[in-house]
C-alpha cells in the first residue's frame, strides 16, 4: 500500500492506479509514523499536506476517496463534503471537532472519527504545568530573575494541595487532569453535563453550582460547540462563591474574555492561564479582542501560552496510532 506524495513540498496528483480502492486523502502535516500506521492496516493514503486550505475541494474531487483526514486547514461543511461524494469517514487528527459539522456529515452518512485519546496524556499534564506556574508565579519571577530582579516575598505562592480543584467538563482531557492531581493531596470536583458521565476514583461529579460553591481552581475542558459559546461568562464567574483562579485549555471560544478581565479587574478571579484564546490568529483581533488581548498580555497574574497543551512529540505520533486503530475498527479489518 503506497503513500504518494509523503514527504512535504512534493506535488499532490491523484493516486495511481486510478483503479486503487479506499485511498485516505490527507490535507494536513502528519507524524512521519503515517505511512507505516495505514500500511499495515490496508488503507492506501494520499498525503498533501501543502495543499492550501483553498486547493482541498478540487484535490477531493479528483478521486474517489473514501477517506479525508484534517487537522484544521479546513472547514469540513457541507459544500466541501459535495465534493467527495465516495467519502465514507473524514478523520480529525486531534480532540477538538469544531470546524466540522457534524450535522452535514450525519446527513450524508459519513462518519466522524477523532482521537482525543491521542493528546489526553499531554494536556493532562500540561495543565499541571499552568497551574503551578500560575500559583507560584513561575513565569513573573523568571522574568524578574533575567532583569536581575531577586525578589522572594513578592512571589510567595500558594500550593495545590488542600485546596478544591473544579473541572468544567469530565471527557478524555478533564480525567486525564484529575488523574494527575491525585497525588497532590487537593479535592477534584467535576461537572458535565452529560447525565451518563460515568463517575471514577479521581474526581466526584457534582452539580454546577456546587462547583462554583466550592472550587478555589476552576479548569475548563469543555468542547466548543454552538451552545458553549461563552459558556463561562459574567454570570458564572460573579456565582463563584471563592474568588479562584480560571485554567483554560480546552478552547478560546467557551471563555467570554471580557468577562475574564473584569474578573480579574474585580479581584474575583485571582489569576488565568490560558493556552487557547477566543482569536488565535493574533494579527486579525478586532479592536474589542485587542483591548482584552492587551490586558491579558501585560496582567501580571495572567499566563499565555500558544495552544500547546497537547502538542508533544509523543502525542503526535500517538494521535496517529489512535486513528488507525479506530479507522480499522470501522472498516471492520
Amino acid at each position: 500500500m503506497e503513500a504518494v506524495g509523503l514527504e512535504a513540498g512534493t506535488p499532490c496528483p491523484p493516486p495511481s492506479p486510478t483503479g486503487k480502492a479506499g485511498v485516505c486523502l490527507v490535507v494536513d502535516e502528519m507524524h512521519r509514523s503515517l505511512r507505516q500506521q495505514f500500511k499495515a492496516i490496508g488503507v492506501p493514503l494520499n498525503y498533501c499536506p501543502d495543499l492550501s486550505a483553498a486547493e482541498v475541494p478540487a484535490a477531493l474531487a479528483a478521486f474517489p476517496y473514501e477517506g479525508l483526514m484534517v487537522r484544521s486547514k479546513v472547514r469540513v461543511t457541507a459544500s466541501l463534503l459535495r465534493h467527495g461524494p465516495r467519502l465514507r469517514y473524514v478523520a480529525r487528527a486531534g480532540a477538538g471537532v469544531d470546524n466540522i459539522d457534524e450535522a452535514a456529515l450525519a446527513g450524508a452518512g459519513i462518519a466522524l472519527i477523532n482521537a482525543p485519546e491521542g493528546n489526553r496524556d499531554a494536556v493532562g499534564e500540561y495543565a499541571i504545568g499552568l497551574l503551578l506556574a500560575l500559583l507560584r508565579h513561575v513565569v513573573r519571577a523568571d522574568g524578574e530573575v533575567r532583569r536581575g530582579e531577586w525578589r522572594r516575598e513578592a512571589n510567595r505562592g500558594e500550593e495545590i494541595g488542600g485546596k478544591t480543584i473544579g473541572l468544567l467538563g469530565y471527557g478524555h482531557m478533564g480525567r486525564a487532569f484529575a488523574r494527575r492531581l491525585s497525588g497532590f493531596g487537593c479535592t477534584v470536583l467535576a461537572h458535565d453535563t452529560d447525565p451518563a458521565c460515568p463517575p471514577d476514583d479521581y474526581a466526584a461529579l457534582v452539580s454546577l453550582a456546587e462547583l462554583q460553591g466550592r472550587a478555589d481552581v476552576l479548569s475548563l475542558h469543555i468542547p466548543y460547540l454552538a451552545a458553549n459559546h461563552h459558556f463561562v461568562n459574567d454570570a458564572l464567574l460573579t456565582a463563584l462563591e471563592r474568588n479562584c483562579w480560571l485554567l483554560n485549555t480546552a478552547r478560546g471560544e467557551v471563555l467570554d474574555h471580557a468577562a475574564l478581565v473584569r474578573g480579574l479587574r474585580g479581584g474575583y478571579v485571582r489569576g488565568a492561564a490560558l493556552d487557547v484564546l477566543e482569536n488565535e490568529r493574533l494579527g486579525q483581533l478586532t479592536p474589542a479582542q485587542t483591548q482584552t488581548y492587551d490586558y491579558l498580555r501585560t496582567a501580571p497574574n495572567v499566563v499565555l501560552s500558544p495552544h500547546i497543551g497537547g502538542w508533544t512529540a509523543q502525542s503526535y505520533a500517538r494521535i496517529n496510532e489512535v486513528l488507525a486503530g479506530k479507522i480499522a475498527a470501522f472498516l471492520g479489518r
